[in-house]
């Protein structure tokens, strides 16, 4: 099968989706398919004519997750043709040359929809849900909506925009982005002074956050393929929460696969996952985060319809606890995303 692996590009996350996008390309260049690797802002500006026939790295200018946010404003500066097109030299021409592409992407512009709904007009098949439900699970304020509209448990929380008068009383708090990933712009303030500082963080990232109420306890991921889950994994940061260092720096976090729960807050848990994702609309994978208060009260925060795939991700940890390698969760992904295309 002859696959686009598409990654980088501009958002905060763009370092993360490298190394999703390295791991895929790799592993299923090893199951023996054409792969190749672009990142979808840059490009390739060689010669496309049989590239998927090429005997080459790929990966091989990728470097590892820093641990700090990439600098966009730098990368924007190696576009020469025209910067302010978000599909680099040849991307489009190669994706549809393609059989599927595996869309490694994260956060704006990826992980929205937006890039789902131009191949969908394009009749380039993709990996991953669709255009509708990744912009639901990644408008975090359209997200608690459903959740309420459901009765999917989450924390309680106000949607602000940026200049908006807004009324808080309840600290600690979590202020995050509304359309952010990989917690980058996320906060915990515990007082008005450290919500300021809070509110200003998040709004460098965007014109909506949301503020809501923290849930001291322990915190879980589910991931969900094909509408079932997998095992639960628990995160335990080893220093303050889960954000972007903890999430990608090796020896940061604790996670243990499957989490020590018993069998009715796992089954809980897990029936919670499933719920979120036909709410959501979600199609092939995604991945579920969760807190567990001390009253043993469940909370989902939010649904990842392109959960990270790095060294160190945890939705490979949870198929690996079922038997299920990297390689072969790949392929399991590309063939539940080709169902899309043969349902009428």
């Amino acid at each position: 099968m002859k696959v686009v692996v598409l990654a980088g590009g501009t958002s905060t996350e763009r370092d993360v989706s490298l190394s999703t996008g390295t791991m895929i390309y790799k592993a299923l260049k090893s199951k023996g398919h054409q792969v190749i690797i672009l990142d979808v802002y840059l490009g390739y500006e060689g010669d496309i004519n049989n590239i998927f026939e090429i005997d080459k790295d790929w990966t091989a200018n990728i470097g590892a997750i820093k641990e700090d946010n990439p600098d966009i404003s730098q990368i924007k500066t190696l576009r020469k043709d025209n910067p302010d097109c978000f599909f680099g030299p040849n991307v489009i021409d190669l994706c549809s040359k393609s059989d599927i592409v595996f869309i490694a992407l994260h956060g704006e512009n990826g992980e929205d929809g937006k890039i789902q709904a131009a191949f969908d007009l394009m009749g380039i098949k993709y990996t991953g849900t669709d255009y509708t439900s990744s912009a639901l699970a990644m408008d975090k304020a359209i997200s608690k909506e459903l959740f309420s509209y459901y009765k999917i448990p989450t924390p309680s929380g106000i949607h602000v925009k940026k200049g908006e008068e807004y009324v808080w009383n309840l600290y600690p708090c979590v202020v995050k982005v509304c359309n952010g990933g990989s917690s980058v712009g996320v906060s915990i303030a515990n007082s008005c002074s450290e919500m300021e500082h809070a509110l200003e963080n998040a709004f460098s990232y965007g014109n909506e956050v949301i503020i809501e109420q923290y849930i001291r306890g322990r915190e879980f991921s589910v991931g969900v393929i094909d509408g079932t889950s997998l095992p639960i994994i628990e995160i335990a940061p080893l220093i303050s929460f889960y954000d972007y260092k903890n999430k990608y720096q090796a020896g940061s976090t604790i996670e243990t696969c499957p989490a020590d729960l018993n069998e009715d807050i796992t089954a809980q848990m897990q029936k919670i996952a499933e719920d979120v994702y036909k709410a959501l609309r979600i199609k092939t994978y995604a991945r579920m985060d969760f807190m567990l208060n001390d009253k043993n009260e469940v909370f989902c925060l939010e649904a990842n319809t392109l959960p990270g795939m790095t060294p160190m991700s945890l939705l490979p940890q949870e198929a690996r606890a079922i038997g299920m390698d990297f390689a072969t969760l790949c392929e399991k992904i590309i063939e539940i995303s080709i169902k899309k295309y043969t349902i009428n």
